[in-house]
């Protein structure tokens, strides 16, 4: 069968968090590096197409295929590695430690960040013809983003942090959802629809992933958005992070170990 159930596909996502636990330094720094580059350029397709349709529906329907090559290719995002490592730790697999997994976070964080810098920096120099033009309409919508995205939860306060935690939340929750789905089948076309859907549903809905997030942001500095670097880590990047962790390891990691691998004791009707 092209499907596998739920206790089969949850071990292989225990698996898969122990062997990125043991992965080499420079294994995982260029996955991730990869990952965060593939994944920056997915998001200037998606703006660039809803920008010539006009509709932010149409680019975040293909928003995916980016998200679809990086895990076809076995490169890693920070948001994936959120949900994986840490069950290796609940399932108590020799040799996995905190550190170990937060050493996998680090690595993975540099390379994703490292990559989508580099990305946002080429396509600075596609959009302004090496800096000698004022950025065209997707740079400019580029830098609005940036600017809406940190200023505008600025303005709440604490609302607005808290908001922008939330969406971070609700991202990684969609998110990981689709690093699961990656699992479930032993087809491509399986497993590019199973990881499509949820994050289609993200892009669209507009809620806070880091590693996209490392690309807008800079990317909109880089293209005149008017907001600090602080305004950026402060008021975007680390609150998005931390959401990410959050809800992608309670809302599917967790929920997913607890009832398909360490289960509660089934009652009898005997």
């Amino acid at each position: 069968m092209s499907y596998l159930v739920p206790s089969e596909f949850v071990t292989k996502m225990v698996d898969a968090g122990e062997s990125k636990i043991f992965m080499s330094t420079r294994d995982t720094l260029i996955r991730s590096y990869m990952a965060g580059a593939i994944l920056a350029l997915a998001a200037v397709f998606a703006i660039t197409v809803a920008v010539q349709t006009g509709s932010a529906l149409v680019g975040a329907m293909l928003f995916p295929v980016g998200f679809s090559m990086l895990y076809l290719m076995g490169f890693d995002l920070l948001t994936g590695v959120f949900v994986l490592t840490p069950l290796a730790l609940f399932d108590k697999r020799p040799g996995v430690t905190i550190g170990g997994i937060l050493r996998n976070w680090g690595l993975v964080f540099v390379g994703n960040f490292a990559g989508a810098i580099t990305v946002a920096v080429m396509m600075a120099i596609v959009f302004t013809y090496g800096f000698s033009i004022e950025p065209g309409e997707v740079g400019k919508k580029i830098a609005g983003i940036g600017e809406s995205r940190t200023l505008g939860y600025k303005e709440y306060g604490a609302a607005g942090m808290l908001t922008l935690f939330i969406k971070g939340m609700l991202c990684n929750w969609m998110v990981s959802l689709g690093v699961v789905g990656a699992m479930i089948s032993t087809t491509v076309s399986g497993k590019v629809i199973a990881m499509w859907m949820p994050i289609m549903l993200f892009f669209a809905m507009t809620f806070e992933h880091s590693v996209v997030n490392m690309f807008l942001f800079p990317s909109a500095l880089i293209l005149g958005g008017n907001f600090s670097v602080m305004d950026y880590l402060i008021w975007n990047e680390i609150p998005t992070v931390l959401g990410n962790l959050v809800g992608g390891l309670a809302f599917t990691g967790l929920t997913l170990y607890t009832t398909h691998i360490r289960t509660a004791p089934k009652r009898s009707f005997s």
